[in-house]
């Protein structure tokens, strides 16, 4: 259904250390940058792109807006503590087994992107 993601940043530069930091915590490349200057990270076959608004205004985290990428456990901690270290900032629930013992049992970990961005790290435990 998704074709890609893209986000807004005041500052892309910040924006690619904390993005290169959580793609490759999870085996994803560096962000390469177009003629436009946008971010651009492509993994398993998906695209997520970072770039300044197009409309000169100041970039603004979606309110209620929460962008998940899939991935393992594993993955989910290392993808969190890269993130951290990097500039996000850890929130809701520290990473872990949500629902546990329920047929909807899901591994999360949320961040916020230096933009405060909120995103998830999601894997379905059944």
């Amino acid at each position: 259904m998704y074709s890609h993601m893209m986000v807004g940043s005041n500052d892309l530069e910040r924006s690619k250390k904390f993005y290169d930091a959580t793609f490759k915590a999870i085996g994803g490349k560096e962000g390469i940058t177009d003629e436009k200057g946008r971010l651009i990270y492509l993994h398993n076959g998906g695209a997520y792109l970072v770039t300044k608004p197009i409309d000169g205004e100041p970039a603004t985290a979606g309110n209620g807006c929460t962008i998940g990428i899939a991935m393992t456990p594993e993955q989910a901690d290392a993808w969190h503590a890269a993130g951290v270290e990097a500039g996000g900032t850890a929130i809701e629930d520290p990473p872990g087994v949500r629902g546990e013992g329920t047929p909807n049992a899901m591994y999360l970990a949320y961040l916020r992107d230096p933009d405060g961005n909120k995103l998830c790290a999601l894997h379905r435990m059944g």
